[in-house]
């Protein structure tokens, strides 16, 4: 990494410290004035040449997001909604795929490669995205945990469904098998991989009471966990859930000194902080380049597939459990259903779909007209939805608080 990389990447840290405050006073969603600022900024003489790739956003700034988030996960409220929670995750993400995929075969025109391409990269919810929102909205209790979770967890099905996907497209043969074995093999490999770099770090952590020490563990099970998943094909996100989960509920347990439980919660925040204003800028100055005009019904048959694809989803599957002890309530399936945001991850697959595919470029400016309509229309709604159905207290449904 160049000084110049360097230089904007603190340059970004500056506007979202800025673009706080302004969110604060004007009383909007943190993550919707990142990406208008980064809008703004590809206007202005300020060349940003921070890659927004896969490799980037995995490598760099989702092991902070996903390892903070983890980290206040609570096993015990986990486990009662798990099924649910992996129901969401992998049938979910299934239907949702299938059902955008066949309204843009059938609405748009698009071959059925490309189609199911589409509908599989879009059909899993972004943790980025949805952990920036419901966190700025102070939401608690089962919802977060079910929105949370579900956004963590359905990683492994997109990722499998995405290689799938392009394997189909470039003719390679695939097979149902496979397919089910690359699920299990990535879900179960990357947990594997994260329990046993949180053991690491919690084996070193407890022959220490040095609070740098504590910190720097954590680190190394945060980032190491998810690039080691990621080296072997396996879900880094679900490696470094896991590891957050594990070293999240040691804390208050003694396996951690008070001031290592202090150091970790500050600096943990900090670094989520840091990342989300480097998602959201890069992800408001992309949005900037793009010419939506040249395929705006495309765009919105698309935001309406999606959303159609999503309400099967989440009504059709909260219907299984409508007579047993996972009963999920109706305010709740409808913030599943509108909070259901897409953004960088579903950008960074879609900048994965390989150049020699003929729609690609159709496929990329979909996908980035969902994400604008995700984040300005479904991010700014979300919360005033969610007080409107009372799901927050008066005093955590203002974002100023």
């Amino acid at each position: 990494m160049d000084a110049a990389v360097i230089e904007q990447i603190v340059l970004l840290i500056v506007v979202g410290s800025v673009v706080a405050i302004a969110a604060h006073r004007l009383k909007i969603p943190y993550t919707v004035g990142l990406v208008a600022a980064g809008i703004v900024m590809a206007f202005l003489p300020i060349r940003i040449e921070i890659p927004f790739s896969k490799d980037f956003l995995f490598e760099v700034l989702l092991p902070p997001l996903i390892f903070e988030a983890a980290l206040y996960i609570e096993w015990r409220e986990l486990k009662r909604d798990l099924v649910v929670v992996g129901t969401y995750a992998t049938l979910g993400v299934l239907l949702s795929a299938a059902v955008t995929a066949a309204i843009m075969h059938f609405a748009v025109g698009w071959v059925w490669p490309a189609a199911i391409l589409f509908g599989v990269l879009i059909a899993a919810t972004d943790p980025v995205s949805i952990i920036a929102t419901f966190k700025e909205a102070k939401v608690k209790g089962r919802l977060r945990l079910l929105v949370e979770s579900e956004s963590l967890f359905n990683d492994s099905t997109a990722a499998v469904g995405f290689t799938l996907a392009v394997a189909v497209a470039i003719g390679e043969p695939v097979g149902f098998g496979w397919a089910i074995w690359q699920l299990l093999s990535s879900a179960i490999g990357g947990v594997l991989i994260g329990i046993i770099f949180a053991a690491i770090a919690l084996l070193t952590i407890g022959r220490t009471k040095d609070h740098l020490v504590e910190l720097a563990m954590t680190t190394f099970a945060a980032f190491g966990s998810f690039w080691a998943a990621e080296h072997f094909h396996l879900s880094g996100i679900l490696a470094c859930t896991a590891a957050g989960l594990i070293i999240g509920n040691r804390i208050g347990h003694g396996s951690i000194t008070e001031r290592g439980e202090e150091s970790m919660e500050h600096f943990w925040e900090f670094a989520a902080f840091v990342a989300n204003s480097i998602v959201f800028i890069i992800l408001g100055v992309n949005l900037a380049y793009q010419d939506f005009k040249q395929a705006a019904i495309a765009i919105v048959i698309a935001i309406l597939a999606v959303l159609a694809g999503r309400a099967v989803a989440v009504y059709a599957l909260s219907a299984l459990f409508r007579k047993s002890k996972w009963f999920v309530n109706s305010s709740h399936q409808h913030t599943l259903f509108w909070g259901g945001l897409r953004g960088a991850l579903a950008l960074a697959l879609a900048l994965g779909v390989p150049e020699s595919l003929p729609y690609r470029q159709e496929i990329l400016i979909a996908t980035f007209g969902v994400v604008a309509f995700s984040v300005f229309v479904q991010g700014s709604t979300v919360t005033p939805l969610m007080k409107r159905l009372g799901e927050l207290p008066k005093r955590d449904s203002d974002p100023s608080t």
